[in-house]
């Protein structure tokens, strides 16, 4: 199994990042501030647009580091890619199941499955944990609906069929969001998911969560050796990475809604840390977005065991785990893609 690298992610607005033989330099006033080796290095995320060196740049194409560039709020603006990795039969493969809808329907519902599947363990989990505190009628009859509805989808005959069926479990599985929220409702109420731009609190911390584990994703189908932009649920749009949005279906609940909840309901992240903007739109403060990817990291490094592997890896190391079996599926050596199920 593949190690599990660090993440560097660069929050501060006034840093430069440069190359000094095989070190990282942050330098930030014309000093340099921090020195940390390259080796140790999976992805760099930025979310500033100080600059990054081009000798920086080429070092992390020519060992496979990603180095991503997103706006101040999490939004994506630009990747850093260098030769294309794998076996150009695989991509191939890939391509061909994309562009026939009833080869590719077979994956899609799998990642539809799993993230269904994972949404209802994250409402059990609700139940039997703070039964006293939530509407324990409400919470039970959503993940009623979404047992019902993982019963119905492996059938489906069509991708517009299954996402409807999606649709409606995402509907109810929101609808009772809120009762997961135990503290500091007054700043982190849920109403309804927004996004472009998120309208409140707890919006902006899933759309936040959401965009890190893309690329995670992306990150893992790149080393696979799969293009992340060509998808089998999500429709393919210039810039738009449809196969890692496609994997981060199952992946969303576990990674993403339980962090955001213990975020919040252990008080780690507090309401000031929220502006809303004149648009509409909420952001986090750089606290906060530094508070936010500590726990994100403390979180990866956690152990679990795979429900296919058998094996315990890093919860960090799931996407690429995957990623992997994705690839498996499209060469022939696994009859079905098995999505990622939570226990």
């Amino acid at each position: 199994m593949k190690r599990l690298n660090n993440t560097l992610y660069v929050t501060s607005p006034d840093v430069y990042l440069g190359l000094d033989g095989e070190t990282i330099v942050i330098r930030k006033d014309e000093r340099t501030s921090t020195r940390l080796p390259l080796h140790n290095l999976e992805n760099i995320v930025c979310f500033t647009f100080s600059g990054v060196s081009p000798a920086l740049m080429g070092a992390c194409a020519e060992r496979n580091i990603g180095l991503t560039f997103l706006d101040p709020n999490g939004r994506f603006r630009a990747r850093v890619s260098g030769k294309t990795r794998g076996n150009v039969l695989l991509r191939k493969k890939q391509y061909r199941l994309a562009e026939e809808e009833q080869q590719r329907l077979p994956v899609a519902i799998s990642f539809i499955q799993g993230k269904i599947y994972n949404s209802r363990k994250v409402l059990e989990r609700a139940l039997r944990d703070h039964a006293l505190l939530i509407d324990v009628e409400a919470v039970r009859t959503a993940s009623f609906t979404l047992k019902e509805t993982l019963k119905t989808i492996s059938e489906c005959s069509s991708i517009e069929r299954l996402l409807a069926f999606e649709g409606n479990a995402a509907s109810a599985y929101f609808s009772v969001f809120d009762n997961l929220i135990l503290h500091q409702k007054d700043h982190f109420a849920f109403k309804e998911r927004s996004r472009r731009p998120p309208r409140d609190n707890i919006n902006a911390l899933l759309s936040f969560l959401y965009t890190l584990l893309t690329n995670e994703a992306v990150s893992a189908l790149e080393t696979v050796g799969l293009d992340p932009y060509v998808g089998f649920l999500h429709t393919d749009r210039p810039g738009r990475p449809s196969l890692a949005l496609d994997l981060i279906e199952e992946l969303r609940p576990v990674f993403a809604d339980r962090l955001a909840l213990s975020l919040i309901n252990r008080k780690q992240i507090l309401g000031k840390g929220f502006t809303s903007k004149e648009s509409g739109g909420v952001i986090m403060d750089e606290e906060t977005r530094k508070s936010v990817i500590t726990a994100w990291q403390e979180r990866k490094k956690e152990e679990i065991l795979h429900p296919f592997l058998k094996e315990r890896i890093p919860f960090g190391l799931i996407p690429h785990a995957q990623a992997t079996l994705l690839a498996r599926y499209l060469r022939g050596d696994l009859d079905a893609y098995p999505p990622f199920f939570w226990t």
